[in-house]
């Protein structure tokens, strides 16, 4: 049996963003349909350990029956180091035979279709003339993100803040090529915020980054940096003034700090999330439904999500003879 591999690298270039985000589209269309089966991960974080391990499986029916799982480890002290916080690897199965098909380097299939989901609940929810982008953080993310906002919306300014100055500096010498408007480094989350119509939060903050008095009537917002429980980057109020939406209900209600905490604090009631975007895009639930709404999407990351990009790269690849073949 041969097995394709697929380096960081190759999935750069087989997974362009514009695409990714009509094959995330459609994942989550069939999430909210009910023909793919999700599982909730498995996280692993023993005490002490400087990052957490997790097991995201799932189950997709079509184009053809393939099963995926992605072994992803999280270090947040890989950005000091220069490298991706999220390491690891996404196996593809025939779901007719159980064969491994594929073993798809994580790092930019996890970044690539990140951004792509924020961009679909972007063009979804905001509105048709936001035009001001705002990112707190400054890694890996920040960067894909930039390329998938401004493929769904007409951005004319992007400014960029990050813990420290210089790294939303070093984001700006090294990003301002890879769009046609510029960019902006700031001085804090604030001087980011004030006046964008839409902000995307891609830390590694276990607070608050963002404050409800900062943010403009009409904005939305992708809340993307904490998946666990006990972190957020957004305060309670910032989330109790918004319309909310998720990738999925039954994660966020376990999974989601930005979600859970102000549910503990009785900030909001348990009917607070909206709808899945899935729900949104297929016409089950409304969207944005006026212009000076607050909007806010809550990305965990789905395995349907990992799996579906990993079955694009993969027929890609072989079209396109890329890759590496190895016996197994």
């Amino acid at each position: 049996m041969k097995v394709l591999v697929l380096t960081d690298a190759e999935v750069e270039v087989l997974l362009p963003i514009e695409a990714c985000i009509d094959v995330m589209a459609g994942a989550l269309a069939s999430l909210a349909r009910g023909v793919v089966h999700q599982p909730l991960r498995m996280v692993v974080h023993p005490p002490g350990s400087p990052g957490l391990f997790a097991l995201m499986p799932s189950y997709a029916a079509v184009p053809e029956p393939s099963f995926g799982l992605k072994v992803i480890g999280v270090f947040p002290g890989n950005v000091a180091r220069g490298r991706d916080a999220h390491q690891g690897a996404v196996l593809l199965v025939s779901g007719e035979t159980g064969s491994l098909l594929a073993l798809i380097n994580a790092s930019a299939l996890t970044a690539i279709r990140t951004a792509a989901v924020s961009a679909v609940a972007t063009r979804l929810l905001a509105r048709e003339d936001a035009s001001e982008l705002a990112i707190i953080g400054s890694g890996v993310q920040a960067r894909t993100h930039l390329a998938a906002i401004a493929s769904v919306r007409k951005i004319r300014r992007a400014r960029i803040a990050s813990r420290r100055l210089e790294r939303a500096r070093a984001f700006v010498t090294q990003n301002s090529s890879s769009v046609p408007f510029p960019l902006e480094a700031v001085a804090g989350a604030e001087a980011a915020v004030r006046g964008a119509d839409v902000i995307v939060t891609v830390t590694n903050s276990r607070e608050p980054v963002l404050r409800r008095e900062w943010i403009s009537a009409g904005a939305h917002l992708n809340a993307v940096g904490a998946s666990q429980s006990t972190s957020r980057e957004l305060d309670s109020e910032t989330v109790a003034a918004a319309r909310f939406f998720v990738d999925r209900r039954e994660s966020a209600e376990s999974e989601s700090g930005d979600y859970l905490v102000p549910l503990l604090e009785e900030s909001i009631g348990s009917g607070h999330i909206r709808a899945e975007i899935g729900e949104v895009l297929i016409g089950l639930q409304p969207g944005r439904t006026a212009p000076e709404e607050i909007t806010l999407f809550k990305s965990l990351g789905l395995a349907v999500e990992d799996l579906a990009a990993a079955a694009y790269v993969y027929r890609r690849a072989r079209a396109a003879g890329a890759g590496t073949w190895v016996e197994f």
